[in-house]
């Protein structure tokens, strides 16, 4: 896929273009998102996202074409699982509602960087060894099965190593004083639990590019493609959130379908380094590969649905990749109590 260097600028020129026009407009000012605004922004963001892909269509070709769309699908739906632990996170912290949209933005931004390198370490890395595939592919399967038999727990905020050390040695208040990180109290700096909700939301979004970035060159080896695809899906990740955050409880088996695609991904991956080596060895087409992760997200999505009616009480878990060990509570408990408001 030949991408000149006009297009490279052209594309990310438009997303910041994007952020640039969020930061002026809708997030200006903190407030509560309606349904009606989330609505609004989630269609603007998918429908550019879809344009872009009938332009990759036209000018790349069908193969392109779908490897795109395949893989836009994929992170979309990566997405869904990364805003139920934000959602964790939201309420662990006890963030006012007015200040979800700023976070989850910082969030977007925090995640853009984190996966803007990790493509660039990741197509260099394929580009110079190819055995990449078979690392990139096994790192996909570990994942999977480790989230498929935990696919029913949520994650522990308190075994995450940045967030653990962080909250016990820095010095901190319990109230938010708006969007601020740290205050001056007694004539010393203390932190805002503000900083503590940034810093849990990097290091998830650490945590999910390490899986994402792989499970997108899966599905398509060309950067320019990953590149868009994940700038795309994490552009309208905050819309999502707050169109689907009262529906997330009820996609009871999403983190398990998601599991199985991780697994399904990563097995591509293998075989398309075996595939190198002995030309015998099938690949996946990615055509296939549409259908088979379209087809596991309508099961999830039809399975969920027909629990939901049949146990009402039955709420979906985001699924936890992490040791079971319990490590010690070390977060002050100052951090995640109710706040004041302001």
């Amino acid at each position: 896929m030949e991408v000149s260097g006009l297009v490279w600028l052209v594309t990310i020129s438009i997303i910041v273009g994007l952020i640039l026009v969020d930061l002026l407009t809708v997030s200006s000012k903190p407030h509560d998102v309606m349904f009606k605004e989330a609505s609004f922004w989630s269609i603007f963001y998918i429908a550019i996202a879809v344009a872009f892909g009938i332009w990759v269509f036209s000018n790349y070709g069908t193969q392109f074409g779908t490897e795109y769309f395949t893989a836009y699908l994929v992170e979309k739906s990566l997405s869904v699982d990364n805003i139920f632990v934000f959602a964790i996170i939201l309420a662990q912290f006890a963030v006012p509602s007015i200040y979800h949209q700023r976070v989850l933005l910082i969030g977007v931004l925090l995640a853009l960087i984190l996966r803007a390198i990790f493509i660039a370490i990741g197509a260099a890395a394929l580009a110079a060894f190819s055995f990449t595939f078979v690392f990139f592919g096994a790192l996909l399967i570990w994942t999977g099965i480790t989230l498929f038999r935990h696919w029913d727990e949520d994650p522990d905020l308190n075994e995450n190593f940045i967030v653990r050390n962080v909250t016990k040695r820095i010095r901190s208040v319990s109230e938010y004083h708006g969007t601020k990180l740290f205050i001056k109290k007694d004539g010393m700096l203390y932190a805002t639990p503000m900083l503590i909700v940034m810093i849990a939301i990097g290091a998830t979004d650490l945590l999910f590019a390490i899986d994402s970035i792989p499970a997108t060159f899966g599905v398509t080896q060309e950067p320019f493609l990953v590149f868009a695809v994940n700038a795309f899906a994490l552009l309208g990740l905050r819309a999502l959130y707050f169109l689907l955050k009262g529906l997330l409880d009820r996609l009871i088996y999403l983190s398990l379908g998601l599991s199985i695609i991780l697994m399904f991904i990563g097995v591509k991956l293998v075989l398309t380094f075996v595939h190198e080596i002995y030309d015998w060895v099938p690949k996946i087409p990615s055509i296939t590969s549409f259908g088979v992760i379209l087809s596991i997200l309508a099961i999830a999505t039809i399975a969920s649905v027909i629990k939901s009616k049949q146990d009402p009480t039955a709420k979906k878990k985001a699924g936890r990749i992490l040791s079971r060990k319990k490590l010690e509570d070390t977060a002050p408990k100052t951090v995640i109590k109710k706040p004041k408001s302001e």
